[in-house]
């Protein structure tokens, strides 16, 4: 990589790292291109060079942290052996990325990221199919071996990640009244209740 190519990669990089400060300090209202500036120390030019408008650098940023989400689901369920050891897995990596990741977990739960992932669904799947890919061959292949009831895949996922995507949404709006750490223990078992044929 040459100088002037890693240069702006740590332009793109410093911007995106600014960009959920502001969103964590000032909510969507506050990521505007003067506080995206000053924040990150970058120029007007550059933000528009890098990702077109400030929606370029949100999505951006959105891709950036559901990538790293997924990958770490994805690394999860691969490390388990049995259909309900991946349950377990999907619940306890998901709920330790919540407590991690507070403000990233934040932005991936916001109603911002339910506006762009509703009207550009088919988009972010397809650029996330490689990340999603694990995922999906996880579920059919312990759905052929008769451990997951013979459901489709979207079922499965519904089963799965509608408690812990609720879990962690309810936590992340500021109720306190969540544990996530019980949540973690009584998640796994509930959920395979609800998977086993």
């Amino acid at each position: 990589m040459s100088p002037k190519q890693r240069r702006g990669v740590e332009t793109a990089e410093r911007l995106l790292d600014a960009a959920l400060q502001v969103y964590a300090d000032a909510g969507e209202q506050g990521v505007t291109v003067s506080a995206l500036t000053r924040a990150s120390g970058v120029s007007l030019g550059s933000l528009y060079h890098h990702f077109g408008s400030v929606d370029g650098l949100m999505n951006a940023l959105l891709l950036r942290w559901l990538e790293r989400l997924l990958g770490e689901l994805a690394a999860g369920v691969a490390r388990s052996r049995t259909a309900r050891g991946g349950v377990r897995a999907l619940v306890q990596t998901y709920l330790t990325f919540v407590q991690e990741h507070p403000d990233a977990s934040r932005l991936l739960h916001s109603s911002y990221a339910d506006r762009v992932g509703m009207a550009h669904a088919k988009q972010l799947r397809d650029a996330q199919e490689a990340r999603l890919s694990p995922l999906t061959e996880w579920v059919r292949r312990h759905v052929e071996s008769g451990e997951i009831a013979p459901l489709d895949v979207p079922m499965v996922e519904a089963l799965v990640m509608g408690p812990i995507v609720a879990t962690a949404r309810r936590r992340l709006s500021g109720l306190d009244d969540v544990d996530l750490g019980q949540a973690a223990r009584v998640l796994p078992e509930r959920i395979w209740r609800s998977l086993t044929p």
